[in-house]
């Protein structure tokens, strides 16, 4: 099955039923906006084969762009909205991709590809003939992470995505036919694109696409359409958890609330469920009142606020994936008690192993499914040291497992920096660019905490006429090459040497002792 046949089977099944909430888009309503598009796009050139960008918040015409790309025999390139146009030159360039479907704000002099305006009109009367796909291939290309150096491109079929929307299944407590999924996770991102719309189409869901993370525009959302299923980064669920307290605390409530909250089991035992319902009904009002499941994913969530929101009657879904797996490979299952930090366990038909534990039964994960890519693109080196001789791929990360059968993430095998939205930041881009900063001898980035914050931080080991000054420019003139997100705006300097291995590698473990220690200077000391 390829994504089109999911699609026509989705038509087919679910035809009246909304699969656009605000634009009132039904599944059967979908060929026209689709077709369309794809003879404008024929028209401009595309062909079987083609990479074709996508460049766009979560508008309507992404996913109408999406099918036409593949109604084209195409492969879609998605590609971060936060990066630089020297990225997309960058990403571009190194796919043979010569067409980009953006938003006009994103509109730049490019040399070697062209763009093409998603929000144009289709003449409603063209047509093209489509192209007959096969599940392997090539659906989408994205990249591991934006940058101008080499990161690696995961190419991912149509045996994947519709592999991964089959898994889900697993989550048929969780998601179901006919409700509301709320959309503003961007669909660029795995996690959003897993979430936003595979899920959707499998179980038969509406979407609610949002393009802005607006706090006003997301509340008057949940207030009109009352969405049944919100996912987010836990950093989200985290400001949403603040604002319900502060609120609450403001009225002076919070000392009922909390109390109902932690004995609402008991209360309803003794003939209180009412009470309990009232309290509680005026709080899940603020996501519209619907609401019966919140999907976490990206980075981990911390167990105040899972508990808060199951205490609230919602159930706290936390997944894990890799844009190598198609997002989410593992997700919580229904356990009485779940252990803190516990990101679940194997969707439908993926296997994954724990391999070399430890003493604490910490060790690395490996996965194999239908729904992990088949290796990056033409990259030889990597995929050999990262796929076994029984096909399965090492994820990189360390994790054990509790009595409930649930991952724990342990660590990272590669020092790679996920940010509080859930963002990855990786040391070595930026270390390839600071290492060309006059006076800079080397220089190591790491995950670290500031003022409660995870931040990309950098300890530079300078000449002996370096000053904090002239390092702090450097800095800044090169952090202006990449997404704004991966901004390294902490950082110390020393004149000694980092300590490396025998093969120079800087060991990462140890600078960031050291900063701990006190043994570099910080800016602002």
């Amino acid at each position: 099955m390829t994504m089109y046949d999911l699609l026509n089977e989705n038509i087919k099944k679910n035809g009246k039923l909304p699969f656009l909430v605000r634009e009132q888009v039904n599944y059967e309503d979908l060929p026209k906006y689709i077709e369309p598009r794809a003879a404008a796009l024929a028209a401009a050139g595309v062909k079987p084969g083609d990479v074709v960008g996508l460049l766009s918040h979560n508008l309507p015409q992404f996913m109408y762009t999406l099918f036409a790309i593949w109604y084209l025999g195409g492969t879609v390139l998605l590609l971060d909205t936060n990066l630089t146009p020297e990225e997309y030159d960058n990403m571009t360039e190194r796919t043979n991709c010569k067409l980009v479907v953006a938003e006009k704000s994103f509109f730049y002099k490019a040399k070697k590809f062209k763009f093409f305006d998603i929000e144009s009109v289709d003449n409603p009367d063209a047509k093209v003939k489509q192209h007959k796909l096969k599940e392997d291939d090539i659906a989408t290309l994205s990249f591991t992470s934006g940058s101008t150096g080499t990161p690696k491109i995961v190419p991912l079929t149509h045996k994947n995505l519709v592999s991964c929307s089959e898994n889900l299944e697993t989550l048929n407590i969780f998601l179901r036919h006919g409700e509301v999924m709320y959309g503003f996770l961007p669909l660029y991102h795995v996690f959003g694109f897993a979430v936003g719309f595979l899920a959707p189409l499998h179980f038969g869901m509406s979407v609610l696409l949002q393009s802005t993370i607006n706090p006003n525009a997301i509340m008057q959302d949940f207030a009109t359409y009352k969405p049944h299923v919100i996912p987010a980064v836990p950093k989200l669920f985290e400001i949403f958890r603040k604002k319900i307290i502060d609120n609450i605390k403001a009225k002076k409530k919070w000392g009922l609330v909390s109390f109902v909250m932690r004995h609402q089991k008991t209360l309803r035992a003794i003939g209180l469920g009412k009470l309990v319902d009232k309290v509680l009904n005026q709080i899940r009002a603020v996501f519209g009142g619907r609401v019966r499941c919140l999907v976490a994913g990206g980075a981990a969530t911390k167990p105040e606020v899972e508990n808060f929101y199951n205490n609230l009657g919602m159930a706290f879904v936390q997944g894990y994936g890799m844009t190598e797996t198609v997002g989410p490979i593992c997700c919580s299952k229904p356990v009485k008690k779940r252990v803190p930090y516990a990101f679940g366990a194997p969707l439908g038909s993926n296997c994954c192993e724990i391999r070399n534990p430890d003493e604490n039964g910490i060790g690395m994960l490996w996965v194999k499914g239908d729904q992990v890519f088949g290796g990056y693109l033409n990259n030889d080196a990597a995929n050999k040291e990262c796929f076994d001789k029984r096909g399965f791929f090492c994820t990189g990360d360390l994790v054990s497992m509790d009595k409930n059968g649930e991952f724990h993430f342990a660590g990272r095998k590669k020092q790679v920096i996920v940010l509080d939205s859930g963002k990855n930041v990786y040391p070595d881009e930026l270390e390839g660019l600071f290492i060309e900063i006059p006076g800079v001898r080397n220089v190591a980035v790491f995950e670290h905490e500031v003022k409660g914050k995870t931040v990309a931080y950098g300890v530079f080991s300078v000449d002996e006429d370096m000053t904090m000054e002239r390092l702090a420019a450097g800095i800044a003139e090169k952090n202006k090459k990449v997404a704004s997100y991966k901004w390294v705006t902490h950082f110390a300097m020393t004149t000694d040497d980092l300590p490396v291995t025998s093969t120079q590698k800087v060991k990462h473990h140890v600078v960031r002792q050291y900063l701990i220690d006190g043994k570099y200077q910080e800016k602002g000391a």
